[in-house]
């Protein structure tokens, strides 16, 4: 026996054996069970590269040993399965078994889902994480699954500012820039503080920056790094430490393919997916700090955000932003106001 092996990992180890054979026969009877995972973002190994491509193939790997191979799961990097905007959709209509995918991206048909990338919001890890466990978090997940989405691990991010010349620290430096904000309340904020903004998937920004078409543009701090804007960026505002948006990257999965799996491989998922969240959010921070270094090695300058910063991009949120939100509809409202509470 490995020295290393604690006498936990033996004893889920032992538990979940005969799991593991129950799945097998049931799979020599009935078949393998086949899931197909999409995201946007750069493929990796399960040790190296973007963490959201390794968690994907961790949930795959953990999966199969835990099933005793009945349930696999093929992992599909760089939108190589199906372009970035049609993920979610097809999710919730029962034509992709599960995606890692930032959920505001599908605000234009859940105008709900905006609240995953709400300037002001949110401006710690603990207090996103907190979500799951509270009113906001379990409004959330209920609004999901009525249209056809399971919430499976829930990740968040800080965001960062990637800039061709002029850091946009504060809310006037993006006066006449022209910025991706990545959601439609990031980019209400970003119009009132004068910028002009564009829309795109984060692995679009490259090209846009390249080109010029673009001055600057806010993501992850891993998507910062894993789409090597620092190769177009003369400066970076990180978001370690202080952060005025934070950005809901959920794996999700599509209700009706979960409802159709056994109650027993049901379990096995959800309960994986729960203790992924661990790792992401390890993840997630670790690249809030070595984006920095990325940078400053590629010869950009750094600047990192005050509480006072954070507050002023927080008051145009809560004045534009927060407002446009709540009056669209009766759900978004209630979403706002059970957020504000976790504040």
């Amino acid at each position: 026996m490995n020295a290393l092996m604690t006498r936990r990992q033996l004893l889920l180890g032992l538990a979940g054996a005969p799991l593991a054979a129950a799945f097998a026969r049931r799979a020599g009877a009935a078949g393998k069970i086949d899931l197909k995972i999409s995201h946007q973002f750069p493929g990796g190994t399960l040790t190296e590269g973007d963490f959201r491509d390794r968690l994907c193939r961790k949930f795959a790997a953990e999966l199969a040993q835990r099933t005793g191979g009945a349930v696999a799961a093929t992992v599909y990097p760089g939108s190589s399965l199906m372009k970035t905007n049609a993920q979610f959709s097809a999710v919730r209509k029962g034509a992709l078994d599960l995606s890692l995918v930032p959920i505001s991206y599908a605000g234009g048909e859940l105008p709900e889902l905006n609240i995953g990338l709400m300037p002001g919001v949110v401006t710690s890890y603990e207090q996103g994480m907190a979500w799951k466990r509270s009113e906001v978090g379990k409004y959330f997940s209920d609004l999901l699954a009525d249209k056809g989405v399971l919430m499976v691990s829930w990740i968040w991010q800080a965001g960062g500012v990637a800039c061709r010349s002029k850091a946009i620290v504060e809310p006037d430096d993006a006066r006449a820039q022209k910025v991706r904000g990545g959601s439609r309340e990031m980019d209400m904020v970003l119009k009132t503080a004068g910028a002009t903004v564009l829309s795109l998937p984060s692995n679009e920004i490259y090209a846009a920056m390249q080109t010029g078409a673009l001055d600057a543009a806010m993501t992850s701090s891993t998507s910062l790094m894993s789409f090597r804007l620092e190769e177009v960026s003369k400066q970076l505002v990180t978001g370690r430490g202080k952060a005025y948006w934070f950005m809901l990257e959920p794996l999700i999965m599509s209700r009706a393919i979960f409802e159709r799996l056994p109650k027993d491989v049901q379990a096995t998922v959800m309960q994986l997916g729960a203790e992924l969240e661990t790792f992401a959010t390890e993840m997630a921070k670790a690249d809030d700090q070595q984006v920095a270094v990325a940078y400053q090695k590629a010869g950009a300058q750094t600047h990192d955000l005050s509480e006072a910063t954070v507050r002023r991009w927080q008051d145009i949120a809560r004045a534009t932003a927060w407002k446009d939100f709540a009056a669209r509809n009766d759900r978004c409202a209630k979403l706002l106001a059970l957020a504000e509470k976790t504040l």
